[in-house]
């Protein structure tokens, strides 16, 4: 305790000693910040006589606080020790306390360490304004920036032996994270002391940045490096004289090459024949994508789709590029690209409950969970895409492609280059690079081809070499690419009836006629007539957010007709129908004139009873009203949509009072 007049006291000597007995601030002698932290010391009751830490955390607790901060106290550590061989043997300590003013470290001589103990001044002990008064650390909590407390500034008179110096330390998100503290004899106090805390605190806060993005490229790097060891391709690094650099396992596997002839070999040696594509990596030109690479490895040739990228550096130049290499059997989206092809039917989207078509489902079932070739017979629109798409769907051969060739719908001279592919220049028009054939794109899974029966009979050669050899050979090449496919055939020929006539092969059909399965046309599943049209009615409706009700003349109009275009015909008249009806009411009169009066029934209409001829005169009288009323009137409209004259129109409608 000081003496009440005590000899020699400084101007804040007399200020502090006026402000504890009094509670007021007499002149501006003390800073703004530090003057603050006086009143609320003096507000709080605090004990302006003490000044040693009451609040200091267990043992347990201490434990925590430093696991905690584990990674700021050791990037600090060094700085630390960096300040106090600068003061050593002066009596100053340097200290590390956390975002809570909780002292973490500290750094100091033997007697300094003990005259700070004295205080409990050490590690665990609090040294917020609440619990010891104004000092640097507390006055740096409540402002956030650098501050010096010397002498008689400090609240507690035990520290007026002090002068202490602190600054924050920021982590990567720019808030505090701890202060830097350097705390000495009263007389010993300098201005630059606080500049070189705070230069300190900021090569810490500098060094936890830096240490944060360390960490955060080593942790991206391990998930890229966990990445580069399990994709499903190959992945090889080259550097800008084309040496590899980096590979990953897949692509050693798929190169059948150690790592010994791999590491620093030329890329232009491994991938020769691609010479150009790898040319343009190497000089940063625009590469060429996914072309065909076959590697040889001791299970035989490997075919990979390989792409590349070049890597330019700031000035544009390449510094090197990466190349990928994908199993062609397992190039799924190069397939989808190249055909458009997706299988979307299942068996259970076969409709019906007529006996040929459960017959006709159990068949393909049965044939779906063999290996053995499938034809499929039947007349146009029955169906049989569906069919081979479900095949293709209950087989162990679903997870592969399914790719799909209408034989009858390319010209002659294309179907080869179709079906086997061709090789760069292979012919004019040939696309650059070459081209992979069905057979190709669909090894591993399924190749449908769709009326096999307009296949050309050279070509027919060709198709039973590929089937028996499970080899095919690009048009122009010379390498032979073994293929694994099962063929599903359709047509809606007779095909034993061509083989009869010299217009199909007969080894080939043996070859494919496996099983055959039949799929019966409409007008023989005449039970199912009505179910398909609901169907086809409510599917429409709902993509058109619309509800249509049927009239029950309508089902007796389409059960009548024979429906030569079978499935597909009634789908485009249910489809029309929903266009045409009125109020949400699918009428006889929104079917077109081919289906209302087929010429079968016109030709019974003439030799019939007359109760046929009634029907049909009530059906062209109700039409014409329907037309007139759907046409605002017009006559030349009406007319053209019957396929008669205008003069005929007129004479109808006024033969029949139509108004």
């Amino acid at each position: 305790m000081l003496r009440d007049k005590p000899v020699g006291l400084s101007s804040k000597d007399l200020a502090w000693k006026a402000f504890v007995g009094k509670g007021k601030l007499e002149g501006q002698i003390i800073l703004p910040e530090i003057a603050d932290s006086w009143v609320r010391c003096f507000q709080a009751g605090l004990n302006s006589d003490d000044g040693r830490a009451q609040n200091i955390l267990e043992h347990a607790a201490v434990r925590m606080l430093l696991e905690k901060n584990q990674e700021i106290i050791n990037i600090a550590k060094p700085f630390m020790a960096n300040i106090y061989e600068f003061f050593r043997n002066s009596g100053f300590i340097v200290v590390l306390a956390d975002v809570n003013g909780y002292v973490m470290e500290c750094f100091g001589d033997r007697d300094s360490l003990t005259s700070a103990k004295k205080l409990h001044f050490v590690r665990g002990a609090s040294w917020r304004e609440c619990d010891v008064g104004t000092n640097a650390i507390a006055i740096g909590l409540a402002t956030g920036k650098p501050v010096q407390v010397s002498g008689a500034e400090h609240y507690c008179a035990k520290h007026h032996w002090w002068t202490c110096s602190a600054a924050p330390i920021y982590g990567i998100d720019g808030q505090i994270v701890a202060f830097l503290d350097l705390s000495g004899p009263a007389q010993a106090a300098y201005s630059h002391t606080l500049g070189m805390v705070a230069a300190a605190a900021n090569a810490i806060s500098m060094q936890i940045g830096m240490e944060q993005k360390k960490n955060e490229l080593s942790l991206m790097n391990k998930h890229l490096s966990s990445i580069f060891n399990t994709m499903s391709e190959g992945v090889i690094l080259f550097d800008r004289f084309g040496l590899v650099k980096e590979y990953n396992p897949i692509a050693r596997k798929l190169l059948g090459q150690s790592s010994a002839l791999l590491q620093g070999a030329s890329v232009q040696t491994i991938f020769k024949g691609n010479n150009q594509l790898i040319q343009q990596l190497l000089t940063g030109k625009e590469t060429e994508i996914e072309l065909e690479f076959q590697t040889g490895c001791d299970s035989g040739p490997n075919r990979c789709v390989i792409s590349g990228e070049s890597i330019l550096d700031k000035q544009g130049c390449s510094n090197g590029g990466v190349i990928i290499l994908r199993p062609a059997e397992k190039s799924h989206s190069l397939i989808n690209r190249a055909s458009g092809y997706y299988t979307t039917f299942q068996f259970k989207n076969i409709l019906g409950s007529s006996g040929a078509i459960l017959e006709a489902v159990r068949q393909a079932a049965s044939a779906a969970v063999t290996v053995s070739n499938v034809v499929l017979q039947g007349e146009s629109g029955t169906g049989k895409e569906m069919f081979a798409q479900a095949i293709h769907n209950k087989s162990a051969r679903c997870s592969g492609p399914f790719i799909a060739l209408n034989c009858g719908a390319i010209p002659r001279e294309l179907v080869a280059s179709e079906l086997f592919g061709y090789e760069d220049g292979a012919f004019t028009g040939a696309k650059r690079g070459g081209r992979a054939g069905k057979f190709e794109l669909a090894s591993g899974g399924t190749l449908f081809l769709d009326e096999i029966g307009d296949m050309p009979l050279e070509q027919q050669v060709a198709l039973l070499r590929v089937l028996q050899e499970k080899k095919v050979s690009r048009i122009g090449g010379n390498k032979v690419i073994p293929v694994d496919v099962r063929i599903i055939c359709a047509t809606n020929k007779e095909l034993n009836r061509l083989v009869k006539d010299g217009m199909f092969r007969q080894d080939l059909y043996y070859r494919l006629n496996v099983f055959k399965i039949e799929i019966p046309p409409l007008r023989q599943r005449r039970e199912d007539i009505e179910l398909l049209f609901r169907n086809f009615v409510n599917q429409i409706g709902s993509e058109q957010g619309r509800v249509y009700t049927i009239d029950a003349s309508v089902f007796a109009l389409i059960n009548r007709y024979n429906w030569p275009g079978n499935v597909r015909e009634l789908h485009n008249a249910a489809e029309r129908a929903c266009n045409m009806a009125e109020n949400g009411v699918i009428s006889v009169s929104c079917f077109p004139s081919e289906i209302c009066c087929p010429l079968t029934t016109l030709n019974q209409a003439v030799t019939g009873n007359k109760e046929i001829r009634q029907g049909l005169l009530d059906y062209e009288i109700a039409k014409i009203r329907a037309l007139l009323a759907t046409e605002g009137g017009n006559i030349s409209r009406v007319a053209g949509i019957l396929g008669i004259a205008r003069s005929t129109l007129y004479r109808k409608i006024k033969r029949h009072s139509i108004h």
